[in-house]
């Protein structure tokens, strides 16, 4: 199956494709679409993306979604003249409208998403592209792809909200550096400083990243919502407040979870002896 999202069904009034979606085997493959540009973030692809995990979100064909690019780059960072220049001379509500839209598809929408996410980085992932790698669950890399926060190269700052993303993810003497200097690095590095979990050589890469959403369709989707919304609310919090959070989260996915997968796995562990914690998932058709 394959769903495509246009600009004119976007609501941005254009024939061009700037993001593809391609759901196969319960996995939707999602596709910053630019290559030319090496899929540097337009309003096109701002409102598509929104779009798009619209319409995922309701899709019960899609239960994992994959992020990565066309070409050579995962995205090369917000387009300076569509996203920016061409932005500013024009009315200042399209603006706002604009600067929404990116951060609802970017974090506020993609951190929370219900289904698991994953960013497949195969090449250039630049500036704003990091809050797109950062706002996904978990993230594999090419070995040669290309990271760098190169704004203080020339003139600005890591701004939007990429900065509060990065100083989440890294330790600050990485951060620091790679935010002072703007030097490149590759996947590998990106791996050592838990930038991406894992970096594979390219040529693995997808069958890496279908693995890793094979395994994750294989969890319970309720508690795996639970779980991912649970641990973005606590890193904010005090022990305390995250205590009284994580034991209301745990009753909610005991009495609503569809599949009661406490019980199940309880009952497969000390009335079939046929489950062992550690060594696999119970058995979800039980």
């Amino acid at each position: 199956m394959t769903v495509t999202t246009g600009g004119a069904a976007a609501g941005v009034g254009s024939a061009h494709k700037n993001v593809l979606v391609e759901i196969e085997d319960g996995i939707a493959w999602v596709t910053l679409n630019r290559p030319e540009k090496r899929n540097a973030i337009n309003p096109g692809i701002v409102y598509e993306m929104v779009a798009a995990l619209d319409a995922l979100e309701a899709d019960d064909s899609a239960h994992v979604v994959v992020i990565t690019g066309a070409g050579d780059a995962f995205s090369s960072g917000q387009d300076l003249k569509e996203y920016f220049r061409d932005v500013d001379a024009g009315p200042p509500v399209e603006r706002e409208r604009l600067y929404r839209a990116n951060a609802d598809w970017q974090w506020r929408r993609l951190m929370f998403y219900p289904k698991p996410t994953i960013a497949m980085v195969n090449g250039w992932c630049f500036g704003g592209a990091f809050q797109v790698l950062l706002g996904c669950d978990l993230a594999l890399a090419a070995e040669d792809a290309t990271f760098g926060l190169s704004e203080i190269n020339w003139g600005i700052i890591p701004a939007g909200i990429v900065t509060k993303s990065v100083a989440m993810a890294l330790a600050q003497r990485n951060a620091m550096y790679y935010i002072m200097t703007g030097d490149p690095f590759d996947g590998k590095r990106a791996a050592e400083i838990g930038l991406v979990n894992f970096a594979v050589p390219k040529a693995e890469l997808k069958d890496r990243t279908r693995a890793l959403a094979k395994k994750l369709m294989e969890k319970n989707p309720f508690v795996m919502r639970a779980a991912k919304t649970a641990y973005h609310h606590v890193r904010h919090m005090s022990w305390e407040s995250s205590l009284e959070l994580l034991m209301a989260k745990s009753d909610q996915t005991k009495f609503r979870d569809p599949e009661k997968g406490d019980r199940k796995g309880m009952s497969q562990f000390l009335d079939d002896k046929t489950y062992r914690p550690g060594l696999g998932n119970y058995d979800r058709r039980g």
